[in-house]
């Protein structure tokens, strides 16, 4: 049995598909059981409760071979870092009185830094807190920023023709797509290839700035005029609450910029054959070109 952790979201959901298509026994872990349905339809074992019940994961986690380990994201949270720490110490004592021996945990490009990246703390307290149990072996995945992150600007194309964030719109960096986060999840926790506490940076396919990325995407949707706007820290602390983000959760999203900005993770990291994974931009465009388009059905309707 494998456990699945933040089974509803980009990475888990995908990595419990792969395994329960090699038929593998997958049990998935999340709130909202309605949102796990179409994995359990596929075969999975539902396991429905608050992370932060340690509990819950306890049970969730005994008499399984590994764990894929998450601390899934809670934007609305009033304080993220305590939110990131209370989830992070539930699994990191599951992990424990459960017995798992094999844990892969889902780290960030940056995660080695001490300070100063904003949400990328949390995950560099968890891979210290997971490093100081004993008798586990542990896998720290650091990919880096997701292309997922650019379906954001779906709702500011929409509103103002244009795509934006607090991000330089110059500054190259490693982008990657989930479904290859996925694959390596699936791929470590199948052959359980690792011993003691390990690092695995995932880079993505190649470095790219967000002009050029949205210069790609604009052209797969048909706007090929589509601008990249780099927004003061404000201007985007501003949206990101008008969306519902708490003021602390946005605050800790603009520090993050400001070290991607200054080019304090994710930029200029050295490539190998092993860290660099298969999906382009120009194959992730399309996926973004049919989540633009069913807002405009959306719209239309």
């Amino acid at each position: 049995m494998l456990v699945i952790t933040g089974a509803t979201g980009n990475i888990g959901s995908k990595a419990a598909e792969i395994l329960l298509a090699k038929g593998e026994k997958v049990r998935v872990v999340g709130r909202d059981a309605a949102r796990m349905q179409a994995l359990v339809n596929k075969g999975a074992e539902a396991a429905v409760g608050d992370m932060k019940n340690a509990a819950f994961l306890i049970q969730a986690f005994t008499g399984v071979d590994a764990v894929f380990a998450m601390i899934p994201p809670d934007y609305t949270a009033a304080d993220f870092r305590v939110y990131q720490n209370e989830i992070g110490a539930s699994i990191a004592d599951a992990i424990t009185k459960a017995g798992v021996k094999y844990v892969v945990n889902l780290s960030s490009q940056g995660a080695e830094l001490p300070a100063g990246t904003g949400p990328i703390l949390g995950l560099h307290d968890q891979e210290v807190r997971l490093n100081g149990v004993a008798g586990v072996n542990v896998l720290h995945l650091r990919p880096t920023y997701f292309m997922e992150n650019l379906l954001m600007n779906i709702p500011l194309i929409n509103e103002k023709g244009l795509a934006g964030s607090a991000v330089r719109g110059d500054q190259k960096f490693a982008m990657i797509a989930t479904k290859d986060i996925a694959a390596r999840v699936a791929e470590h926790l199948l052959r359980r290839d690792f011993t003691g506490k390990s690092v695995k940076d995932l880079l993505g396919q190649r470095d790219l700035s967000l002009k050029e990325a949205i210069g790609i995407i604009g052209r797969k949707i048909g706007w090929s005029d589509l601008k990249y706007v780099q927004f003061t820290y404000e201007e985007a602390s501003k949206w990101m609450m008008a969306r519902g983000i708490s003021p602390d959760t946005s605050r800790r999203f603009i520090e993050m910029s400001m070290a991607l900005n200054d080019g304090l993770f994710a930029v200029n990291r050295p490539r190998t054959a092993e860290n660099t994974t298969p999906t382009a931009i120009e194959e992730f465009a399309g996926t973004f070109a049919a989540a633009f388009a069913a807002t405009a059905q959306k719209k239309a309707a």
